[in-house]
């Protein structure tokens, strides 16, 4: 599979990466874990290719401000939970057994970061109260927001509304709505061009 990073993606005659899937904007988490996405022709998207590419899903996001200056370990440790919170995503909707590799790994990263917000006082504003938030625990805090996230989502009402996009070659995850089981409308057309072959050729196809 050749890979295509995002600026690559537009520019290039193949297709540039999907809108975001239905539930994303609800779970960043499932934002995340669509963050690397399979192409027609062998081609791939990934959104965190890059520190700077990882910082600017962060602060699009707001899980991270703008002046954050991400390396290359930071964007490495934002992709390695990514892969595991699509291991769980993939045996939720598979019915399968939860990785241990992978609740592990969520796990770690929501005890990276205080969940409590903490007292503090200013001349201007008094007693407060604001989450300790400081620059070098500025990944661990986002690592956290979204392995709370995926356990949230993974455990809440929309857990059963998960599916896979139903279109090969993607690979994202959605919520779904009523039968839908594509993550967008550029999936279904392609799911459904796909099934009008099959009949017209009486080979098998997607369902």
């Amino acid at each position: 599979m050749r890979h295509v990073n995002e600026s690559d993606a537009a520019k290039d005659s193949a297709e540039p990466a999907p809108p975001p899937a239905p539930g994303a904007a609800l779970h960043p988490a499932l934002d995340l874990a669509n963050s690397t996405v399979a192409l027609p022709g062998g081609q791939s998207a990934d959104l965190l290719d890059s520190p700077a590419a990882a910082q600017r899903w962060l602060v699009d996001r707001a899980l991270a401000p703008a002046g954050a200056d991400l390396r290359e370990t930071c964007a490495s440790r934002l992709r390695s939970l990514r892969d595991q919170i699509r291991a769980l995503l993939a045996s939720r909707v598979a019915g399968r057994p939860a990785p241990a590799a992978a609740l592990d790994a969520v796990n770690d990263a929501l005890t990276r970061a205080p969940a409590a917000s903490l007292l503090h006082w200013s001349a201007d504003r008094g007693l407060y109260r604001a989450a300790a938030h400081p620059t070098t625990q500025i990944v661990e805090h986002a690592l956290a927001a979204l392995a709370a996230d995926a356990a949230d989502l993974l455990t809440g009402p929309d857990a059963e509304r998960l599916t896979a996009c139903g279109s090969a070659p993607c690979n994202r995850y959605l919520l779904r709505h009523g039968r839908r089981h594509w993550c967008s409308t550029r999936c279904g057309d392609r799911a459904r061009a796909a099934r009008a072959y099959a009949r017209r050729t009486g080979r098998g196809g997607p369902q």
